[in-house]
């Protein structure tokens, strides 16, 4: 009997389960709102590097690694949250 039954359940076919992902991983809000910003009216803005980019935060003043004090752009387009500005 218990033979059987070892056969039976072995002749069902599986089903693989359709498991997906509807909660993604948790990003950080500034990360967020640098990515879709939800303000109007943003500034471009010529980057050190070369390249015109578009901003939405105000300018600040921030010490660089160097000791010297460089003025960088605030949530831009392009998942960028600090932009160097070129002086």
């Amino acid at each position: 009997m218990n033979v059987v039954a070892v056969l039976l359940l072995a002749s069902l076919p599986v089903v693989p389960s359709q498991l997906r992902d509807f909660h993604p991983a948790p990003q950080p809000h500034f990360a967020h709102s640098a990515r879709v910003p939800s303000r109007k009216g943003g500034k471009w803005y010529f980057a050190r590097t070369g390249h015109a980019v578009y901003c939405f935060g105000p300018v600040m003043h921030m010490q660089s690694d160097t000791g010297g004090i460089e003025t960088v752009a605030t949530f831009c387009r392009g998942d960028q949250l600090l932009v160097p500005l070129k002086d």
